[in-house]
């Protein structure tokens, strides 16, 4: 199929989020760069919205998704089989993670790694009520959706769930809203859509105490800082809490689809009774995905990478400097350059995208600019996105 059909058939017949999409024709990718069918490269600083989290095409990876479809795909509904791969997975999880996370349920999507931890925080507590925080981001199933922050994002698709109430994330005055009712609180250890808000002042460990204090379940949202983006394996650990439910996903593979939830083994365990399948996926832990994610965890545990993300962020603040750049939000490889206005982020990044670098925005703050590399840039590849971007802004 020639280029002009490929893109024409994309507007015509896969459906579309917005009515801007882009319909960027990709030819492949290697590294940290996309190539089009354009003939040009693009430097990419969104990692499939902070997906790729080794980059593309990186080889373990790749190798590993081929010896296990070598072997077998799909066999069984989650949870009936004892597949090698997602068994070796869940164990490494196991060893790595603190006590008392011990024991992972993978499934598809950190969207339905949400609404699993939401179910499994009412049958665990036998409660109703679920908190989240103003302005969160969570997915966009009608459960996690009904976490959602903005009011805008749900309107026109309630009746969504009953019984959430919102916080406000930093807020100890809010803390006072959890209670007895409760049966899980669920946030963002860095909140994403809304400009990579980092916790203050102890928060999350103040949180942690009021949760234990009435008999809620901590639920902490990994999914976008998880594997290796803010320098640790997940952000919780620079903040000196344990969460009763972690949820994960977006690179945690690699850039295959996936999401999982690690709580205790006798957490985890109310869901497999009264009703038994109180959760359950067909293609949750499919032993390809299942391969890329462990690829993606032993590269991170063996190797250096996550141990270059201070210096890599550091090098990303020294050269974002500019009048127009009121400040750079985020910690590690996410981070967020705030700019003027939505209209002007919107101008600013499709002006990178002309000169070959991909940018990308939040979905609650259009005026910051998303920067989420692969956590295996370069510095040279630093430099030289952060030049056009410099660039661009001197120019517009």
């Amino acid at each position: 199929m020639n280029s002009s059909q490929v893109k024409n058939d994309f507007f015509k017949y896969q459906a579309k989020t917005t009515p801007f999409a882009s319909g960027f024709e990709v030819d492949f990718a290697k590294g940290s760069y996309i190539y089009g069918k354009d003939g040009k490269r693009y430097l990419d600083f969104a990692a499939g919205v902070s997906a790729n989290t080794l980059g593309h095409s990186f080889p373990r990876v790749i190798q590993a998704i081929k010896d296990q479809a070598e072997r077998h795909l799909h066999v069984m509904v989650y949870g009936e089989y004892a597949q090698e791969k997602p068994v070796e997975l869940c164990r490494k999880l196991a060893e790595i993670l603190p006590d008392p996370l011990n024991t992972t349920y993978l499934v598809n999507s950190g969207t339905e790694a949400i609404e699993a931890s939401m179910k499994l925080a009412k049958r665990y507590t036998g409660r109703e009520e679920i908190i989240a925080c103003k302005n969160a981001y969570h997915g966009n199933t009608q459960g996690s959706l009904s976490l959602a922050g903005r009011e805008e994002k749900k309107r026109a698709f309630r009746p969504l769930l009953p019984m959430i109430d919102f916080i406000e994330f930093n807020s100890e005055l809010d803390l006072n809203k959890i209670t007895n009712k409760t049966a899980g609180v669920v946030l963002e250890t860095i909140q994403g859509a809304s400009g990579f808000r980092l916790p203050q002042n102890d928060y999350l460990k103040k949180l942690k105490k009021r949760c234990e204090e009435v008999g809620a379940l901590l639920i902490l949202d990994e999914i976008q800082p998880g594997f290796g983006r803010t320098g640790k394996l997940f952000a919780f650990e620079h903040y000196d809490v344990v969460p009763d439910v972690l949820v994960m996903g977006k690179g945690m593979a690699s850039g295959m689809p996936i999401g999982a939830f690690t709580a205790s083994a006798e957490i985890m365990d109310s869901l497999s009774h009264h009703p038994t399948l109180g959760h359950i996926t067909t293609f949750g832990g499919n032993p390809v995905v299942a391969a890329a994610a462990l690829a993606t965890l032993d590269e991170l545990m063996e190797a250096d990478w996550m141990n270059q993300i201070d210096e890599k962020e550091k090098l990303f603040r020294e050269l974002l400097v500019h009048s127009k750049i009121k400040t750079v939000h985020g910690r590690g490889l996410m981070l967020a350059p705030e700019l003027e206005s939505e209209e002007y982020a919107l101008e600013v990044a499709a002006k990178c995208m002309e000169k070959g670098l991909i940018v990308f925005w939040l979905m609650y703050s259009i005026q910051n600019l998303r920067i989420t590399p692969p956590i295996t840039i370069s510095e040279d590849e630093i430099r030289e996105g952060c030049q056009i971007i410099l660039e661009v802004l001197d120019e517009i």
